[in-house]
């Protein structure tokens, strides 16, 4: 394996890496309504779990209101109990036709309890990155043992590999940011 290629598939892994916890920090609640609050939610449809998204159509008309209005009514029931299952700490009320949820405001404690949470993912994401830096600076030492590459082509992939590394972990620290200044300024 040459020094691109490797370099190319650390990019494609932290890349995906970067994706999911990503989804992950977005996931976690600011005290305003969002449609991604329910991504995650799986809704027995018919004996089959199923993402909430692809069974209702997810709209927030204000901040703090989340409305779900079922492709098929049958299954209202089964979306209020799905949301009550997923512990959002949401009641959602079923008026016969849609789902209401109202969100309510954070307390300065959840906010910080929050921002913790925001922080130990985004550390998992970190750490997930160095391991793919570890396995992919293995590849680079295994190429070159085998004569692969060449000792200077090994130096190169190496300081290309950290600068590929420190790229993704900025990004997870700029995500960080974002939420934790989300998280607070409510």
């Amino acid at each position: 394996m040459n020094v691109t290629e490797i370099i190319d598939s650390s990019k494609n892994h932290m890349e995906k890496s970067h994706e999911h916890y990503k989804s992950q920090i977005e996931k976690i609640r600011t005290g305003r309504a969002s449609a991604s609050i329910l991504d995650g939610v799986m809704v027995d449809y018919y004996g089959s779990p199923t993402p909430l998204n692809q069974t209702a159509n997810v709209s927030v008309p204000d901040a703090r209101t989340i409305v779900i209005n079922p492709y098929d009514k049958g299954i209202l029931q089964g979306i209020e109990k799905a949301i009550q299952q997923a512990d959002l700490g949401f009641n959602p009320q079923n008026d016969g036709a849609i789902i209401r949820i109202n969100v309510p405001p954070l307390t300065e404690e959840r906010r910080k309890e929050f921002v913790k949470l925001t922080k130990k993912i985004a550390e998992e994401g970190k750490v997930a990155i160095r391991n793919i830096r570890r396995d992919m600076m293995e590849a680079i030492k295994k190429s070159e043992k085998n004569k692969e590459i060449t000792e200077d082509d090994k130096k190169k992939g190496e300081e290309l590999l950290q600068k590929v590394t420190d790229e993704y972990i900025t990004k997870i620290d700029k995500i960080v940011a974002e939420k934790e200044k989300e998280l607070l300024d409510n």
